[in-house]
């Protein structure tokens, strides 16, 4: 078992710098000092993104006949929210530094012991400044800090107040010195030791005003972009179910954007204030809940598994009493180890009846279901599978990252950095490779093997450098096969004599094995492995 704290920082700068220098993901409005907690994709990662939302959607819709799909709107009606619980409930306590003013999650707070040093205020005797107000520092013995530091910390805070800013903080006498030894408290900055506020509930959602005319105190005008995707599925429950005339058990899927106000965003893009959700809400009778949460677990983990996250890296979380949701009697976290620690995938929670309870109570309007055979009326319980795509793309390129070292004893050091994909989240599946660019009829069969393959998946062509550079390239943004026209595609006799004529070359990124295939069976050869 893995240590949940472990992490590697030095991995994840790697991977951040990868991450933008070939094209798979980059701060938003960089160009302008960037948008904090927002991220935008490049042509890398766009694929990989999609490719893995249609992995998604063909194994949990397409291959089965119990899961229909919707696309709800990102505007949220405000009813629908206060029927759900958010409008008035959804927050974070947060609290503010007082020395560098940033803000953290007052639930995500490590507790900290060591020496808190207390003051009443600070002055200047030249100027006859002086001001009252209690700040504190705490000092980690452990960490050979001392009085020294918990006396800079806070001639720093006082200045801030100082009206003439030519007075350098040094210079300023502290007033009222007291001690105290603190053991597991969360009230001080990890940082810098400083006094933190009192934490204050901080609204998640972002809010918005709908129509030109709206008038700003109009609560009829208020509307909010979705925290979640789940509520667009419950309020739209009843239309899918009268006009797709299924039957329990069955699932509503839905792929789609959320945004939350994050205090504060971390670990790239793992939380972010504008995320994608892959969400299956899925309808059952009561008696069914719990058998068919631990039936979905049991799902997922395998889902992970195929996409290319392996289970000894996944760890399920069983949260206990007192953690879950309040309407929830059974719920999972599935997480992966990434380089800043273990952290969630994905949830899968047994929600009971409250989510339709709430909206037929709010509404109005009935949202019970009619067994035909028992001849029972009764509102639906749900199991909610609910996975973050941008968590799952980062899952990805974290599993997938590797650097290989190919050195020869006694030769000069060969490194190659490999993006591991599986073929069939990768985003680039081939890469077509002219042996040479400067041979007209290598060029011309190579581009015909390009069109070949174009219509049925994303390819790549590449004439430019030596073909064992142009290989490297494709390992480090994760291509699993590269294929190669050479002499022998255009009939030259093969090494042992063999006619390889309209035959090319195909190189497995993984072994970087090499094998001949007929132009004739690409198509379906690539088909069947990237599936």
């Amino acid at each position: 078992m893995a240590e949940r704290e472990n992490t590697d920082p030095q991995k994840m700068e790697k991977i951040v710098s990868l991450c933008k220098s070939k094209g798979f993901i980059y701060q938003s409005a960089e160009l302008y000092g960037g948008l904090n907690g927002c991220w935008d994709y490049g042509p890398l990662g766009t694929e990989l993104k999609r490719n893995l939302k249609e992995v998604w959607w063909r194994k949990n819709v397409q291959e089965r006949d119990d899961i229909l799909g919707m696309d709800g709107s990102i505007l949220n009606h405000h009813a629908v929210l206060t029927a759900s619980g958010h409008v008035g409930g959804f927050s974070d306590p947060m609290c503010d530094c007082l020395l560098s003013k940033a803000r953290l999650r007052a639930d995500q707070i490590d507790p900290q012991t060591g020496t808190a040093y207390h003051y009443t205020g600070a002055s200047h005797a030249e100027s006859g400044w002086s001001i009252e107000k209690p700040f504190s520092v705490l000092i980690d013995p452990t960490a050979n800090q001392d009085e020294n530091k918990a006396r800079k910390t806070a001639k720093q805070y006082y200045a801030q107040f100082l009206s003439d800013k030519q007075i350098a903080p040094k210079k300023l006498e502290l007033v009222g010195e007291t001690t105290t030894e603190e053991v597991d408290t969360t009230s001080y900055n990890p940082e810098n030791g400083s006094l933190l506020t009192e934490p204050r509930e901080f609204n998640l959602m972002f809010q918005t005003k709908m129509g030109a005319s709206s008038d700003a105190n109009d609560p009829n005008a208020v509307a909010y972009l979705r925290p979640e995707t789940a509520q667009s599925i419950f309020v739209q429950y009843k239309n899918v179910l009268d006009s797709s005339r299924v039957k329990l058990p069955f699932g509503i899927a839905q792929i789609g954007k959320a945004f939350r106000n994050e205090i504060n965003p971390r670990n790239f893009t793992f939380r972010s204030r504008e995320f994608e959700q892959m969400e299956i809400e899925y309808f059952c009778r009561p008696e069914d809940g719990l058998r068919l949460t631990e039936e979905w677990l049991e799902t997922r983990l395998s889902f992970y598994e195929e996409i290319g996250v392996p289970r000894t890296k996944l760890h399920v979380l069983d949260v206990p009493d007192g953690e879950r949701a309040h309407y929830s009697a059974k719920t999972y976290d599935i997480e992966y180890e990434f380089p800043f620690g273990i952290q969630e995938l994905e949830g899968v929670a047994y929600r009971g009846a409250y989510d339709l309870g709430k909206h037929q109570d709010h509404s109005g309007k009935t949202l019970e279901y009619f067994d035909e055979e028992t001849k029972e009326r009764f509102i639906p319980h749900v199991v909610e599978p609910s996975a973050g795509c941008d968590r799952t793309v980062l899952a990805l390129i974290c599993e997938a990252y590797d650097v290989e070292d190919l050195t020869k004893e006694g030769g000069k050091k060969d490194e190659r950095t490999v993006m591991r994909f599986k073929p069939s989240v990768a985003p680039i599946k081939a890469a077509i490779l002219p042996l040479l660019k400067n041979k007209p009829e290598l060029v011309a069969k190579a581009k015909e093997v390009q069109k070949l393959l174009q219509p049925f998946m994303n390819v790549f062509y590449d004439e430019a450098a030596a073909i064992g550079r142009r290989y490297r390239r494709q390992d480090e943004i994760g291509t699993p096969f590269c294929i190669a026209i050479d002499f022998e595609t255009l009939g030259e006799e093969g090494p042992n004599g063999e006619d390889l004529s309209d035959t090319v070359t195909v190189r497995h990124r993984d072994s970087m094995e090499q094998e001949r295939i007929s132009i004739s069976e690409l198509l379906p050869w690539l088909l069947e492995r990237i599936r």
